[in-house]
């Protein structure tokens, strides 16, 4: 890439001897989907050689691509009075059971409805450390993941906070139901997690990714399925759901990591974080933990009935 370039534009100049389809070699340097990079072509943000071409354009070695993102909009996250399960709360911070379909701050196609949102509605305060679109958000629950999660009401609970992720002083234990019967009771998932190298709405386990280390214990194990407690080591995004299909089971309602039906006919990942522990900036050790929700119980109950 070259230097000097204003923010909002990229240059990249292409070197390999085979060619390759413009919107194709350009997911795996930007981090957008195709089809919001066949966007930026046709509305003429993308441009090879000066010129404005189609996405399926066969680059060649030596071709200049240019990529002007435009500026985005400026957004204002608004209170919503969504009902929030609050576990705990002081001055500090306050301990929240996410409930499943709930995304945790606003993001491209989903700017409201948010658990920020909600969040800005019960507390006259936040920590402004995560900007304006994510304030007081320490760690994230996918949108269909349950339970516990912590959030910072002030930026030096914030500070505290990530310091102790950052460290891997949190404890966070979550459990989930599985395809597939496993032959260990235990064992340990060590593989790095980066952006899936063909659909970038996905991570996977990547020889160049960050770091990322599960560890899982079988609770209990039926005909086709397997109950089973995860620890999180690290925090990578996707990480249980990613882990727990590289090794072939896959979480039952995962349609992204797993089959798109499932036999016990869940439609969102059976993944829920039951245990937190921290550390609280002023108040010593802190540990919380969650029943799973109804529905999730039910399809285990559903599962217990196949074997």
């Amino acid at each position: 890439m070259l230097e000097g370039l204003k923010d909002s534009e990229r240059k990249f100049e292409y070197h390999k001897v085979d060619s390759e389809r413009l919107d194709v070699w350009l997911t795996n340097q930007l981090a957008e989907s195709r089809s919001q990079i066949k966007t930026l072509i046709e509305n003429g943000h993308i441009l090879v050689n000066g010129q404005s071409l189609k996405a399926g354009y066969p680059l060649r070695t030596g071709d200049q691509v240019c990529v002007s993102l435009p500026h985005p909009k400026p957004i204002e996250v608004m209170p919503q009075n969504i009902p929030l399960d609050i576990v705990y709360e002081d001055h500090d911070l306050v301990v929240i059971n996410k409930s499943k379909n709930m995304v945790v701050h606003p993001a491209t196609g989903n700017w409201d409805n948010t658990l920020v949102n909600a969040l800005l509605y019960h507390c006259s305060d936040l920590s402004g450390i995560g900007g304006k679109l994510r304030p007081g958000i320490v760690h994230r629950l996918d949108k269909d993941t349950t339970g516990l999660m912590v959030v910072a009401k002030n930026d030096r609970a914030h500070h505290e906070l990530a310091k102790q992720l950052k460290d891997r002083l949190v404890k966070r234990h979550y459990v989930a139901l599985v395809h597939g019967v496993f032959k260990e009771t235990d064992g340990v998932v060590n593989a790095p997690i980066g952006r899936h190298p063909v659909d970038r709405k996905k991570m996977a386990v990547v020889a160049n990714g960050r770091m990322a280390i599960t560890n899982y214990y079988v609770k209990e194990v039926m005909h086709r399925f397997s109950l089973v407690e995860c620890r999180l080591e690290t925090g990578r995004t996707h990480q249980i759901r990613v882990h727990m299909a590289s090794i072939h089971h896959s979480i039952v309602g995962d349609q992204l990591y797993g089959p798109k039906q499932s036999s016990l006919g869940a439609e969102s990942q059976l993944l829920h974080a039951f245990y937190l522990e921290f550390t609280h900036p002023s108040k010593g050790k802190m540990e919380f933990s969650c029943e799973c929700p109804a529905s999730f119980n039910e399809f285990v109950d559903k599962s217990r009935k196949m074997s």
